[in-house]
């Protein structure tokens, strides 16, 4: 008999604020003390200096977060000129100074050149492994960590208009000590690269002093839950959890991708992982109402859904429906 598992069982997303200050496992963990949740990851790590969208998947939803995680995501930042620091960031050394700025003509004459498919190093302290080692655990015992460069996408970047002072010709030229932007980018994207490279661009160096993430896939920050609704319930143990327009369904991950319902047959044989083949013309218009080409070699994935409840991920492959991940709800 297999270890019974501890906790509540929750399934369903979480679209945490996430406050400067707290890391993404810090706030992992207060959210699992809070639900007593079995399973919690997040589908995306935040800097502790970062503030902003932090998604939280509970249970079966741990499943999806590989669909979180290659979302679109929007980050408002501001970088502070004139010093490059070993973390790209506000809590590192100073390493490097200029007593250059850059006047908003230059900035904008260089932003072309940081946007589609551009090469980018990722951070020394950063996430990325090296020879099986954290590329942050090597640059905090005092040594660099040789981090090849990747290709990484950004849809836009653009200066944000600044508080109180619109944008004008004669502004144009006027130094700045530091300057906010706007940013949409794929997986895998550093901010605090970016702007040390365009530190580096503009010959004067910068280093991220804020850094906001307003949006990753559906998650914006409008509809974003304080992580203080959490330490409450911890305070308060004895009351009930009300996670109503807190938890967000299982599929809220995968809003990008077909839904095809299944009939109390086909339910039957996804739960047990087994696969569908589609014959008949009325099986076969229900994927072209999806709009699946099953007459193509194309690969497409889909979730399926019984009585509008979440079961599976599925792979499609011409008339065959190959469950890929099944959830246990």
């Amino acid at each position: 008999m297999g270890r019974k598992k501890r906790g509540t069982p929750i399934h369903g997303w979480i679209n945490l604020n996430k406050p400067v200050g707290v890391t993404s496992t810090q706030a992992v963990g207060k959210i699992r003390r809070a639900l007593n949740a079995q399973k919690v990851g997040h589908g995306g790590t935040l800097d502790p200096l970062a503030d902003g969208v932090l998604p939280i998947a509970l249970g079966e939803a741990t499943k999806t977060v590989n669909y979180i995680q290659d979302a679109t995501k929007i980050y408002e930042f501001t970088v502070t000129w004139g010093e490059q620091r070993t973390t790209d960031d506000a809590e590192g050394e100073v390493i490097q100074t200029s007593d250059a700025r850059p006047t908003l003509e230059e900035i904008d004459n260089i932003l072309s050149g940081f946007i589609g498919d551009i090469e980018q190093v990722p951070p020394q302290f950063s996430a990325i492994k090296i020879d099986g080692e954290r590329a942050y655990d090597i640059a905090r015992d005092g040594d660099y960590a040789d981090i090849k460069s990747r290709e990484v996408w950004i849809e836009d970047l653009s200066v944000l208009p600044q508080a109180g002072k619109p944008a004008t010709a004669d502004n144009k030229n006027i130094e700045q000590a530091e300057t906010s932007f706007s940013c949409i980018c794929g997986k895998g994207t550093y901010v605090r690269s970016l702007a040390r490279d365009m530190g580096r661009k503009l010959g004067c160096f910068g280093y991220i002093s804020s850094l906001k993430r307003t949006k990753v896939g559906p998650l914006v920050i409008e509809s974003a839950i304080s992580l203080e609704v959490f330490e409450q319930m911890i305070d308060n143990p004895d009351q009930g959890k009300d996670l109503d327009g807190v938890l967000l369904p299982l599929s809220t991950a995968l809003d990008d991708i077909p839904v095809l319902a299944l009939k109390d047959q086909e339910t039957s044989r996804v739960k047990n992982g087994n696969a569908l083949s589609f014959l008949s013309k009325p099986d076969l218009a229900r994927l072209d109402a999806l709009g699946i080409d099953w007459k193509s070699e194309d690969i497409t994935d889909a979730l399926v859904t019984y009585d509008d409840q979440a079961l599976a991920l599925v792979e499609i492959y011409g008339a065959k429906i190959q469950p890929k991940k099944v959830f246990n709800i």
